[in-house]
This record gives structure tokens, C-alpha cells and sequence, in this order.
């Protein structure tokens, strides 16, 4: 049997390593928002992305997050006239990776709100707790 009171913390949990991951890929993409092949031709940096499940938690009966996978944008990559650049191509052009700074920023944003949210359910589950212990005492 599954105890009511842990059970938000164990979902809140779950809930703050899938974001942190998020949080994770996501500034390893605009880290390496400039990143082109080092070779003429080759590809640049390679968009990744996360992929959330639910996933039934056996002890607690809980629905829990956790990051299904990380896998790649298959989106094209862009192509920028730079002959000076080593991985330009014949033509001059340099293969861009396929990182979109507006879409990074709202992923971020999205992946540190609910963190929050998800830390504001430990901070509540934990006052919940003190509060039943502090009843039982007197």
C-alpha cells in the first residue's frame, strides 16, 4: 500500500528530473547554436529534443514523468554564404545547425516553470507533513 503523504513527493520528484534533463538539453542546444562541421560539407550540431512517458509507479499507484528518450530534430539544416569558414562547401556555403534561439528560449521557460511547480509540491507536501506530525504529537 502506498502512503498518501509520500506519494506527492515521489511524483514531484519524477516530475523535477524530467525537467532538469529538459533543462539540460536544452542548453546543450544553444550552447552549440553555432556549431558547423569541421570539415567542408560535413554536418553541423544536430538539434536534440525529449520525449516525456507517464509511467505507472508500482509501490505508490502513481503516475510518474520520466524522459521516454533523447533523439534528434530532423529538421534541415540552414544554409549561410561563409567562404571563409572551413566547412564551406565548394560554393562557399556552410551547413548551420538547426537551433532556433526563440524555440530554445520558450522550452526553457516552459522546462523552469515547472520546475517550479514542481518544487512548490514538495515545499507543499512537506508543510502537510510537519502539520499531521505536529497533530499527532499533541
Amino acid at each position: 500500500m502506498s502512503d498518501p503523504l509520500l506519494s506527492p513527493l515521489k511524483i514531484a520528484a519524477s516530475g523535477l528530473q524530467a525537467q532538469s534533463t529538459r533543462m539540460r538539453v536544452v542548453s546543450e542546444n544553444i550552447a552549440n547554436a553555432q556549431t558547423t562541421g569541421s570539415t567542408p560539407g560535413s554536418d553541423p550540431y544536430q538539434r536534440k529534443t525529449v520525449t516525456f512517458q507517464g509511467e505507472m509507479d508500482r509501490i505508490t499507484g502513481a503516475d510518474m514523468v520520466r524522459v521516454a528518450g533523447i533523439g534528434t530534430d530532423e529538421t534541415p539544416f540552414v544554409l549561410e554564404h561563409d567562404p571563409g569558414n572551413p566547412a564551406a562547401n565548394a560554393e562557399g556555403y556552410v551547413k548551420m545547425p538547426n537551433v532556433r534561439m526563440l524555440v530554445e528560449m520558450a522550452d526553457m521557460r516552459e522546462a523552469n516553470r515547472s520546475y517550479e511547480a514542481n518544487i512548490q509540491v514538495v515545499k507543499q507536501a512537506r508543510e502537510i507533513i510537519n502539520m499531521t506530525i505536529d497533530l499527532l504529537r499533541s
